[in-house]
């Protein structure tokens, strides 16, 4: 893990670059499966920034993944999941008889991956498989893991490359961990 301070009151744990070529191993991990007909459904808002550079590392690995977008959140505006997700917009495809992978920023307590599973099994998918960019390794309050995972992240309220506090901070290229005092 490299480690840094931004000038702009952040420690750095992930730089744009060691991302970027995370990013490029992770995809051709996930081309190596030979999943057909793949649908991925980016779980927005934290991982927009991922599921983009994701999908596009896919494509130059020689997928042609279908694109969809769910929005839930169990944390709105505050630092500390609510323990309760909510779906804030719903797929526009049906996922029936689908492989699906689901892309999402962070794997802490598990819940909202856990949620949009559950939700996506419902519906009949043929398979689902999760990406995360960050995983905390830490105990869950439910019982899920990821099939693919970035980086192996501390416990810690982490922000960057999408994900924000507050709606800030989703503009850096970077992931980094707010230092004291903000």
């Amino acid at each position: 893990m490299h480690e840094e301070t931004a000038s702009n009151g952040l420690d750095v744990i992930f730089s744009a670059e060691t991302i970027a070529e995370r990013i490029r191993h992770l995809a051709e991990e996930i081309s190596a499966r030979n999943i057909e007909q793949l649908l991925v459904v980016a779980v927005l808002k934290g991982s927009f920034v991922f599921a983009a550079d994701l999908i596009r590392a896919m494509h130059q690995a020689g997928m042609a993944p279908e694109v969809d977008f769910l929005t839930l959140s169990s944390y709105r505006k505050s630092k500390v999941s609510s323990g309760k997700v909510e779906i804030l917009r719903d797929l526009d495809l049906s996922v029936d008889n689908r492989n699906v992978m689901l892309i999402d920023d962070v794997l802490d307590s598990g819940r909202t991956l856990a949620f949009a599973k559950d939700l996506i099994s419902a519906r009949g998918a043929k398979s689902i498989l999760t990406c995360v960019l960050l995983d905390k390794r830490l105990p869950r309050a439910v019982d899920v893991h990821a099939d693919f995972c970035a980086f192996d992240c501390p416990d810690e309220f982490v922000v960057g490359y999408g994900m924000d506090v507050a709606h800030r901070y989703r503009e850096l290229p970077f992931v980094g961990r707010l230092v004291s005092g903000d």
